[in-house]
């Protein structure tokens, strides 16, 4: 069976593409760490892939604000590209910075919406890197979380609180909300940044298009976890290498 190709861009301060490559080919995918110029001349082609990844870091050292210069690269050079790869079924995934490149972008909420909502700076004022409980939204569309209600993941940022306008409410669709381990409503560090009612990750109506602050592409091996010499039968040791797993299944699928 021929392996669905993922192509993972990469910037000056991307530092989890690595990862990303790594997390996609033990999911069964072919991956391509690809630098965004080799995209934007032509050289490399989005017709040629199934799921299209924008990984963490800092890109450019976000120096005009998180995610924003490849956000510019994205909406003014590759919109025609990623317009036709979405038309066509395609898979978008963006972590940490990648989803505050696809915010600011327009692809999230809605794709090529124009910005609708932002990532802002933590309440805490910190960057802030730790593991964190998630819930995933019931009934929601998203394709990466498929079998899955909930997860340990690791967060590492500084701008990761989703504000979204009263105007735009409505167009939100919640895959991840930041949990506490009994149950409670969520306060920090559970929640690391106050995020718009506790979201942690969003998508689009299609759910092909996932932005999200955690990073799965950190857990896709049970020592990963910080805990796992501590738990004897430790049931959720990948629990990254799910959301690769359902994109790859669903790119043979398509």
């Amino acid at each position: 069976m021929k392996k669905p190709r993922a192509l993972i861009i990469r910037a000056p301060g991307t530092n989890c593409d690595v990862e990303a490559a790594y997390a996609f080919e033990l999911a069964g995918a072919e991956p391509s760490l690809v630098h965004i110029n080799r995209t934007i001349s032509g050289q490399v082609s989005l017709r040629d892939y199934s799921i299209f990844m924008i990984p963490g870091g800092f890109s450019y050292g976000d120096d005009l604000g998180a995610g924003k210069v490849m956000a510019n690269e994205l909406e003014r050079r590759l919109h025609d590209q990623l317009m036709e790869f979405v038309n066509r079924g395609g898979v978008v995934l963006g972590v940490c910075n990648g989803f505050q490149v696809l915010v600011r972008a327009g692809l999230l909420p809605v794709p090529f919406g124009g910005q609708r909502v932002s990532l802002l700076p933590n309440e805490s004022g910190r960057f802030e890197c730790r593991w964190v409980r998630l819930s995933v939204e019931p009934g929601n569309p998203c394709i990466f979380t498929r079998g899955i209600d909930s997860l340990d993941l690791a967060v590492a940022h500084g701008e990761g609180r989703l504000y979204v306008p009263a105007w735009t409410a409505a167009e939100i669709v919640p895959v991840l909300r930041y949990a506490s381990s009994d149950g409670s409503e969520p306060v920090y560090p559970d929640d690391p940044n106050g995020s718009f009612e506790h979201i942690a990750g969003l998508c689009d109506a299609s759910g092909r298009i996932l932005g999200l602050m955690p990073h799965p592409e950190r857990f896709v091996r049970s020592s990963h976890h910080p805990r796992w010499t501590a738990v004897g039968d430790f049931s959720q040791a990948s629990d990254g290498l799910i959301f690769f797993k359902n994109a790859v299944d669903f790119a043979l699928r398509a």
